[in-house]
């Protein structure tokens, strides 16, 4: 099997419409390609754990649902990714692992689709166990052994006893869990097994250099324990001898593999004389009958002890340090690579400022507004106006114009024929004497036209229209219509 299978892309789609990037990059991490997980997914998984509005609970739970698979590709590479997180992710997230009850339940799982099914399946049950205990030595002591401080001034040199007998059988189960992987050369057959194989040789690496410090404050302080401390040292001291012997077989395998023989530390085991000297020191607290040793030769014989389990220390701390340097100049590469290629479009875009969607052809530029079909006219920007409303009888305000000597303009409506007058701009509406009309004062004339003041009246000589006003006006209309009903001075017309 190789490529996305069709789950994988139905599996990411159902993501992408639901706006979940995080289930989405989850799913395209583990799918069926047998390949290690990819780098930009593991990248982005690793920046979701530092962000404080990703739900940590959901993106873990993700996790354990891939692991319900039926297939071992997407069950190892879930385990992978998890364990991926917890070495370079937020601490969040190893903090999360290690509130569960329960993480991975994965002892019985077989894939009997194959051959390789059931070969894999052995080491994913044993790689699950691990990730457990990891998960497990967290909630005990409240930190990572792989990330903890180390040197003459780390968390395990300076430890004090009680808490030092309790706290390397942890490690001890934790280095238990991972040497079980126990995988040989000629089965590192795929790139998911290998991407599992290189995430448990760092964490040997680290979490062994954690143990070896703690050892040599056990050492330093064996010889003022009491009687119980003592025997309990001794016992802890005889396991760490066969874990180095297990540990050398580790590093043996990851030399087959490929890996460069630098980033292998050396291991430098305490002369055998020490563990008589232990033997012997808590056989003398329980009173039994043993050779006499000098102060003067137990102190040698523990230093040189003690300084050979700091060269093995120095050791794994220089291969440590080396990888972090690596990668640190991995992502300066990147940055800078990066950096290249934002300079390179910045380039490629024109130095001229994007045109104004204004248009400046002929060098003039049109400040016209456009025009509204559906709003009322301006007094502003329009030339003329012919009053055609019978109801409006506000003023209107329009710009002088200048006086036609033409034929007057017809504006018919509802039977009526307009001329349009000029007006100034102060000009008024219509005027009309209602005392003259309705009879409370005598007309000035006989005529009823002058029942209704002409709308130019009270304007300049200049800005009035030479003549009378045509007599099928408007205006006269009215005044007419009025002079025969009779009621402009009272009497009715006969």
């Amino acid at each position: 099997m190789s490529g996305q299978s069709i789950t994988d892309r139905i599996t990411a789609a159902q993501h992408s419409v639901t706006g979940s990037a995080v289930s989405k990059t989850v799913c395209k991490a583990t799918t069926h390609e047998i390949m290690g997980p990819k780098k930009k997914h593991l990248d982005y998984l690793i920046q979701c754990t530092n962000e404080m509005n990703v739900n940590i609970p959901q993106l873990a739970d993700t996790l354990f649902e891939r692991t319900t698979n039926t297939s071992w590709v997407v069950v190892f590479k879930s385990l992978i990714t998890t364990h991926h997180l917890m070495v370079y992710g937020n601490e969040r997230f190893i903090q999360y692992l290690a509130s569960r009850n329960t993480l991975f339940n994965l002892s019985n799982f077989l894939d009997k689709s194959g051959l390789q099914g059931y070969d894999m399946s052995t080491f994913i049950r044993r790689y699950s166990r691990y990730l457990n205990e990891k998960a497990v030595s967290y909630r005990q002591v409240a930190f990572d052994f792989t990330k903890v401080k180390r040197g003459a001034d780390g968390v395990m040199r300076t430890m004090n006893t009680e808490k030092l007998l309790k706290t390397i059988p942890i490690i001890q189960n934790q280095m238990d869990a991972l040497l079980d992987f126990n995988v040989n050369a000629n089965e590192l057959t795929n790139g998911v097994i290998n991407a599992a194989f290189m995430l448990l040789f760092k964490d040997a690496i680290r979490l062994f250099a954690a143990y070896n410090e703690g050892i040599i404050n056990l050492l330093e302080k064996y010889f003022d324990m009491k009687k119980t401390q003592c025997k309990e040292g001794l016992d802890i001291y005889k396991k760490f001898l066969t874990r180095m012997t297990r540990i050398s077989e580790f590093l043996k395998v990851a030399e087959q593999v490929g890996i460069d023989r630098g980033d292998i530390p050396d291991l430098s085991q305490a002369p055998s004389s020490l563990l008589d000297a232990l033997e012997q020191h808590l056989a003398s607290l329980e009173g039994k009958k043993v050779k006499d040793s000098t102060a003067a030769s137990r102190a040698s014989t523990l230093s040189n002890a003690v300084s050979s389990l700091a060269n093995t220390g120095i050791s794994f701390t220089k291969v440590d340090e080396r990888e972090k340097q690596a990668a640190l100049e991995e992502e300066q590469a990147r940055l800078k690579a990066l950096k290249e290629q934002r300079l390179k479009e910045l380039s490629k875009k024109p130095s001229t400022t994007a045109a104004s969607p204004v248009s400046t052809t002929g060098g003039t530029i049109s400040t016209a507004p456009a025009i509204d079909l559906f709003s009322t006219p301006s007094s502003t920007n329009s030339t003329s106006k012919v009053q055609s409303d019978l109801l409006d009888l506000q003023p209107t305000f329009q710009p002088q114009m200048p006086v036609s000597t033409g034929l007057p303009v017809a504006n018919t409506w509802a039977g009526f024929t307009a001329s349009p007058a000029p007006q100034s701009q102060t000009s008024r509406g219509l005027n009309v004497d209602f005392d003259s009309v309705f009879g409370n004062k005598s007309a000035s004339s006989n005529n009823p036209d002058s029942a209704v003041a002409s709308p130019n009246q009270g304007l300049p000589p200049n800005s009035q229209q030479s003549g009378k006003l045509v007599s099928d006006d408007l205006d006269s209309s009215l005044a007419n219509l009025v002079g025969n009903l009779g009621i402009g001075n009272g009497t009715t017309k006969k």
